[in-house]
């Protein structure tokens, strides 16, 4: 894991269809506060297999809500996650939305 990430990017509170299944709004979740963090963990976290993570890793990817990266270097490669700045106000709008309704 990275360390935590502070940019209070704020958004009107809306719903938002890619982030609302419960796997990927637990990624969002997770890597909200941070600047990046392994699949693993991010696996481990979910409690699901690679291929259950994978598939909700490629759906946040495809709306361009997160980033995926495997730096090269000594050792083996690791994947690393992290969501860009649209993710993390989609994420944080979804949430607002959420608040709202249970007001």
């Amino acid at each position: 894991m990275d360390v935590p990430h502070s940019t209070p990017d704020t958004a009107p509170p809306t719903f938002d269809e890619v982030v609302h299944a419960p796997n990927r709004l637990q990624i969002c979740a997770f890597l909200d506060p941070l600047d990046q963090a392994e699949f693993s963990v991010v696996r481990d976290t979910l409690g699901a297999s690679d291929s259950v993570t994978s598939k909700h890793v490629k759906v946040l990817q495809s709306a361009g809500y997160l980033t995926v990266s495997k730096p090269t270097g000594n050792g083996r490669v690791r994947t690393w996650l992290a969501l860009t700045p649209e993710g993390r106000r989609a994420y944080r709008a979804h949430v607002a939305a959420l608040r709202a309704l249970l007001g």
